[in-house]
């Protein structure tokens, strides 16, 4: 009997996600767009954070939004009541948004109009690490009541996030959660990323989260440039 013969089928795929990502990270910035990819837990706080960022911000950026989710069109028509222009991506069941989709996308939101597209990915700690949709950064949000062993068990998550929004820090009170140890658990993954507690539901700590993407989104346009 032959031997049975074993294909990588993941290495396979990522490495052409990876090709397509990077075609769509050159066509934004030929464009001067800021693709951040926004990821999370479901329930983290993604879209409630991301309605914050967009009435903060809408005055200085124009703004535009692609909600990624197996279903449904709620956090869709959120964001396009703070403010923002939306688009709703269904993902057919998939835990994860990839490069492929993030073209689609693109396509119907026409980035020209943009300085800042926010990819909101969909509620995962597992998949969405492992797919690059061609954003110029990863920022990713882990509430309080999710408990602060998280970057232990999902380690990908928080190696590729450019920054970590401890987020529901208003409800410090109901959870046991250790901000010592969360801190001290991310930096085993990722020792210089930003840690920035805030919630967006009383707006504690958001400026800082503010000014932190205002600072790449300038950084990004001035590289664009050169």
């Amino acid at each position: 009997m032959d031997p049975i013969r074993v294909m990588d089928v993941k290495e396979s795929i990522l490495q052409d996600n990876d090709a397509r990502a990077e075609a769509v990270r050159r066509e934004l910035r030929e464009k001067k767009v800021f693709l951040l990819n926004l990821m999370g837990s479901p329930g983290a706080g993604k879209t409630t954070t991301l309605v914050s960022t967009i009435r903060a911000l809408r005055g200085e950026f124009r703004i535009g939004v692609m909600e990624a989710d197996v279903d449904s069109d709620v956090d869709a028509r959120a964001v396009q009541e703070a403010g923002a222009e939306a688009i709703q991506l269904h993902t057919g069941g998939m835990c994860h948004l990839d490069a492929g989709m993030t073209r689609e996308g693109l396509s119907g939101l026409v980035p020209d109009g943009f300085d800042l597209i926010v990819i909101e990915n969909v509620g995962n700690l597992v998949c969405p690490a492992e797919f690059d949709v061609g954003q110029a950064k990863r920022a990713m949000i882990l509430s309080m009541p999710e408990g602060d062993d998280k970057p232990l068990k999902y380690p990908l998550m928080f190696e590729v996030a450019d920054i970590v929004l401890l987020g529901k820090i208003d409800t410090a009170a109901y959870f046991d959660f250790d901000r010592e140890a969360f801190r001290r658990n991310v930096r085993l993954r990722n020792p210089d990323v930003p840690i920035l507690p805030c919630s967006a539901r009383t707006g504690e700590g958001m400026e800082a989260w503010y000014e932190w993407l205002r600072g790449e989104i300038r950084a990004y346009r001035k590289a664009c440039e050169q």
